[in-house]
């Protein structure tokens, strides 16, 4: 390997809202990857819609299952080649995290979407995908991979950060300046919030949560919500749709609330998961709380979050070094890396697993 290897993180995640793609430099300077390029290319709605649907039964699963998967690796490659024109880089790899349709450590297996294969033939580079399975295989939960690259990127040894990466789900890692680094799935992100402002305003998302800011929280539903079990399991643990979606919110609503007072409502519930699990789960005395993911363009949320934890100066990532909208497709990126220097991507204390794994199946160019 030479002394520099470029890889192309792909990321598209349980949002559903489209693929991020990242070109990072690793080297002996910069073992945590410096962020070169990067692009960005939204979901067809009806392409949302297709998966969205895979996450529950339904007829003839196992041919719409196929076929996703190569749809998925022309729009993956399409990506990565916009990404390569842009840069005039070709990278050594493409780390693909795929689309998660179904994830159930509880039944050991995770399914993250692409045709791998495929993927390698439309760019002629050697790929690296289904990161979650060997995890998983060792008794973990798969899931989340990233407080290993938090830990990379952001650890220092004299301030205790926490990192909240809200994406559709929200995940957390706690890395204390002593001790052991903890990761979880606290969550609903802002899965629930796009999902729900699709149904009733017909928008894809509630852009800089200008909607829910226009409704008040309803305490009733919230209490609800917050006494889902999920909070009340220790880590490690991880969560996707299966325990957070509309299915699950329409089975607490009375019917006769409003929609905007609804959003408003998952908005509080978001921050206050978030908050709580802080709160309880991770080591006491935080510095310095950074956020990342989609999450962070939602004004109402963040606000929301700032007023549930008053005693932290809440921040973006983009101050300590990795733009929120591009760390988790760097993240990915960096796991790439770890597999090609066959060393672990996982953190034990975080996923559960019995011991380290080297990461992810390779598809040679």
């Amino acid at each position: 390997m030479s002394d520099k290897t470029h890889l192309i993180g792909l990321m598209s995640g349980t949002s559903l809202d489209g693929i991020d793609a990242a070109l990072v430099c690793f080297d002996a300077s910069h073992p945590a990857g410096c962020l070169i390029e990067t692009q960005y290319d939204a979901y067809p709605p009806e392409l949302s819609q297709r998966i969205l649907a895979l996450q529950d039964t339904g007829d003839d699963e196992i041919h719409r299952t196929a076929v996703l998967a190569n749809e998925l690796a022309d729009l993956y490659a399409a990506s990565v080649n916009k990404l390569i024109a842009k840069s005039h880089i070709h990278p050594t790899a493409i780390a693909c995290h795929g689309q998660t349709i179904r994830h159930r450590p509880d039944a050991s297996y995770t399914i993250q979407l692409v045709n791998a294969a495929r993927l390698t033939e439309k760019t002629l580079t050697t790929v690296i995908a289904d990161f979650r399975s060997r995890d998983i295989a060792a008794g973990g939960q798969g899931a989340p991979l990233v407080p290993a690259f938090h830990a990379a990127a952001f650890r220092r040894p004299d301030l205790h950060r926490v990192i909240v990466n809200i994406g559709g789900i929200a995940n957390i890692s706690d890395l204390p300046v002593e001790g052991k680094i903890t990761g979880f799935d606290c969550g609903p992100g802002i899965g629930l919030l796009d999902t729900w402002c699709l149904t009733h305003t017909g928008e894809p998302y509630d852009k800089d949560g200008a909607w829910a800011a226009q409704g008040e929280a309803l305490p009733k539903l919230l209490t609800k919500l917050l006494s889902h079990p999920y909070f009340k399991l220790p880590p490690p643990k991880s969560a996707g749709r299966e325990q957070f979606n509309n299915q699950w919110l329409n089975s607490l609503l009375t019917g006769n609330e409003s929609p905007v007072d609804v959003q408003a409502t998952l908005v509080q519930f978001t921050a206050d998961s978030i908050a709580q699990a802080i709160n309880t789960l991770c080591t006491p005395n935080v510095d310095e709380l950074y956020l990342c993911g989609g999450g962070v363009h939602n004004q109402a949320l963040t606000s929301a979050l700032k007023i549930a934890l008053p005693k932290l100066n809440i921040q973006r990532t983009d101050v300590i070094g990795i733009h929120a909208d591009w760390l988790e497709a760097h993240a990915f990126a960096w796991l790439g890396w770890q597999t090609l220097q066959n060393l672990p991507g996982n953190l034990t204390e975080v996923t559960g697993a019995e011991h380290p794994c080297i990461l992810g199946a390779i598809y040679p160019a």
